[in-house]
């Protein structure tokens, strides 16, 4: 057996998570990141619930992220994770090594000229529609919605009033779990709707925008806008997700889910918000198993209501609870 039990399994208990830190600790890999043994991923994550990371690495630079990759053994699950803003960790934790691109290194945001913008995976979407603000670029206001990541956005298409990110997106920089490294175009990123093509083992590092040059005025009013919508009808102030579930074709996620009677249904200390049912949030000390729970029954009872099968939309991560497991909603 390798340093870590195949499958996904993830680290053969403490004896398998140190052993496999102390591998990747060793001086002669050369590796200069941050390595943490059992890291609370609850204090990451907007819900504030959630397991342990057995391992969590935040490289240096995209040259020690490549390193780190070669170095990583092929059967260690690796799960890459974000500013934590639309994930549930469950309550077991993450196996194997969790990579999280730390704002030094990879949270640059520089125009470049040309109606150009290239920004690191870890800057805010804030971040990057503050820049295009800064330097007269239209097109980037609905950045300001997202509460994530730039990394987050390429990688699912993340948008806000109506614009997405593959209408600004001209080339994606990324590595495969081997630590090659690869340039996508659009076109390569196959997107549709809140989805990518692009392998499910890439990790994006930065990607380069483009938009028209438009007056500042106007920037700041659209950003304006967004803003006042955010605030107006999410509970923005809750420890949430964002939105739980993608819009079904032809209709919205929230009409359903208050079809179905499950605006305010709650399970334990988890709560689908009476202020936007579409909006799931951790009301009290909610586990993650309250969470996944609320939201695979609120699946079930859309589908009996309308015929809707929901589609997730927060990314659900890591190892249940023995006894604890929760089946996702299927249609007998």
């Amino acid at each position: 057996m390798g340093l870590c039990a195949a499958q996904g399994a993830g680290c053969a208990g403490r004896a398998g998570v140190s052993e496999l830190g102390s591998h990747l600790a060793d001086p002669a890999l050369g590796l200069r990141g941050k390595l943490t043994e059992r890291a609370d991923l609850s204090k990451i994550t907007w819900f504030r619930t959630g397991g342990p990371a057995d391992l969590v690495y935040q490289p240096a630079d995209e040259a020690d992220l490549e390193a780190f990759l070669k170095a990583l053994p092929a059967e260690v699950p690796l799960t890459v994770v974000g500013i934590g803003s639309n994930l549930l960790i469950r309550d077991g934790g993450v196996p194997g090594v969790t990579l999280r691109l730390p704002a030094k290194g990879f949270g640059e945001v520089d125009a470049t000229g040309k109606g150009r913008i290239r920004a690191g995976a870890a800057a805010s979407d804030k971040r990057l529609a503050a820049v295009a603000l800064e330097v007269g670029l239209g097109g980037f206001h609905f950045f300001h919605g997202i509460p994530g990541s730039v990394g987050g956005a390429i990688r699912m298409n993340g948008g806000a009033n109506g614009v997405e990110t593959a209408e600004r997106l001209v080339e994606a920089v990324a590595y495969d779990r081997a630590g090659d490294r690869h340039l996508l175009s659009r076109a390569d990123m196959g997107y549709s709707y809140r989805h990518a093509d692009a392998p499910e083992d890439l990790i994006f590092v930065s990607a380069l925008f483009e938009g028209p040059a438009a007056e500042r005025e106007a920037i700041r009013a659209a950003m304006d806008e967004v803003q006042h919508h955010r605030e107006t009808v999410q509970p923005v102030r809750e420890k949430t997700g964002g939105s739980t579930f993608k819009n079904p074709p032809g209709t919205s996620a929230w009409k359903e889910i208050d079809r179905a009677g499950c605006r305010g249904l709650r399970i334990g200390g988890a709560e689908m918000s009476a202020l936007h049912c579409n909006f799931m949030i951790n009301a009290g000390e909610a586990s993650g198993h309250d969470l996944e729970l609320l939201g695979e029954t609120v699946r079930r009872r859309v589908f009996e209501t309308s015929g809707i099968l929901l589609e997730w939309e927060i990314k659900r991560l890591g190892r249940f609870e023995p006894g604890r497991e929760v089946e996702p909603f299927r249609p007998s």
